[in-house]
């Protein structure tokens, strides 16, 4: 393929999140899955204090173990440009009287990014004021999937069943955690999960069998979100995980079932066990999950289901807790953007990483398309008429 048909991927990762290290891990696997033949990669890396740098020495991991190491690496700064007329990054100037900031365009950015600032809708917003297409879901799914609070709210209305729970913030619980405490107690009961309601990989997550632990593992979720979630605990259940994948027609990967040995899967059995794709370390999995083919099947609608509540496109993974001989199922959550993109998963299906990566990237350009369709150019005759008579007795 020449380098005219190329089309140019930007990756960007990091970012002011406390998931911050699972991004670049996640974005390495990224990058070695991208075909150069095909694409030319463009590493945008956003420091834990929020700066934006570009630079080769970003495709290295052992990089982002160096102090100092925008110098050390000779990093540009760099912005994604919210002007439709740039449709790119705008790299600045480093020195020099007649220094110019170069223009690159990209033809889609495939975000690597995980949790706050990145996951939750708030780069989404910025690449759609930039006109730049963008692989995975878009402003509004990822906010709302972000949030677990509201989250549940959706999939109450779509009757997709979740565990007992209760949302609360961080300024109701300074105020009267006495009062909080009651109400969890009576709604929840013991033992319960306290969850801070926008993060993942199970940072600040904590089970609580009485009111003295609850208070201390509210407080730590406190440091990491304004929004708290309690939620009952499932005794003897099993966690089962499905991904998806699409935009309008959505299909659902083979199900796993991670090992935990712990009491729920902690950052260091999910990330940092045993060896898993691409180099980076995973919890142990039973890949297909060791379950009925009739609670395969429901488990794979309902996270289809679940997909299209949220309108969700791209991919996901969608988190289970399941008790089988009871049948019962329920909902966990859903990661629009999920570690090394589930590539695993997709593995049993037949799809090397650089397919799935083409895939996203495809259903990327499909949605920018769709966006396209849309009419945002509306003139009327009110400034005609606001210039002639005045802002005086015009409705707002």
């Amino acid at each position: 393929m020449s380098s005219a048909s190329k089309k140019t991927v930007g990756v960007l990762f990091g970012s002011r999140s406390v998931e911050h290290d699972v991004s670049i891990v996640t974005a390495q696997q990224v990058m070695q899955a991208l075909d150069r033949s095909r694409y030319d990669v463009v590493p945008l890396y956003i420091t834990r204090e929020g700066r934006w740098l570009t630079g080769p020495g970003l495709f290295d991991l052992k990089t982002f173990q160096a102090d100092n190491m925008a110098e050390m690496m000779g990093m540009k700064d760099v912005i994604i440009s919210p002007s439709t007329e740039h449709r790119g990054i705008i790299t600045t100037p480093v020195s020099g009287l007649f220094a110019r900031s170069r223009l690159q365009r990209l033809d889609v950015v495939f975000p690597a990014l995980h949790g706050s600032h990145g996951e939750d809708g708030t780069v989404q917003g910025l690449l759609e004021l930039a006109g730049i297409p963008y692989v995975g879901a878009g402003v509004m799914a990822s906010a709302v999937v972000r949030d677990k609070i509201m989250l549940k709210r959706i999939l109450a209305y779509h009757d997709i069943p979740t565990l007992k729970h209760l949302g609360f913030t961080r300024h109701a619980w300074m105020s009267d955690s006495g009062a909080v405490l009651q109400q969890i107690d009576g709604e929840i009961g013991y033992p319960l999960f306290i969850k801070p309601a926008s993060l993942g990989s199970s940072i600040g997550v904590a089970r609580a069998a009485n009111a003295d632990e609850a208070r201390n593992y509210i407080n730590i979720a406190a440091n990491f979100d304004r929004r708290i979630l309690v939620e009952r605990a499932l005794d003897n259940a099993i966690e089962i995980n499905c991904a998806v994948m699409g935009n309008y027609e959505v299909r659902a990967s083979v199900l796993e079932q991670p090992v935990s040995w712990q009491e729920f899967l902690t950052y260091e059995e999910k990330y940092m066990r045993s060896e898993g794709p691409a180099g980076m370390k995973g919890a142990e999995r039973k890949i297909p999950a060791p379950i009925s083919e009739e609670l395969t099947q429901r488990i794979q609608q309902l996270a289809v289901k679940a997909f299209a509540a949220v309108d969700g496109r791209g991919t996901a993974r969608v988190d289970f807790l399941v008790k089988e001989q009871e049948g019962e199922i329920f909902l966990n959550e859903i990661n629009t953007l999920p570690g090394s993109m589930a590539f695993y998963l997709w593995q049993e299906e037949g799809m090397s990483p650089a397919a799935v990566v083409d895939e996203m990237i495809r259903l990327a350009l499909d949605a920018h398309t769709d966006k396209r369709k849309t009419t945002y150019n509306y003139k009327t005759g009110l400034l005609a008429h606001a210039a002639a008579r005045g802002l005086k007795g015009i409705k707002k």
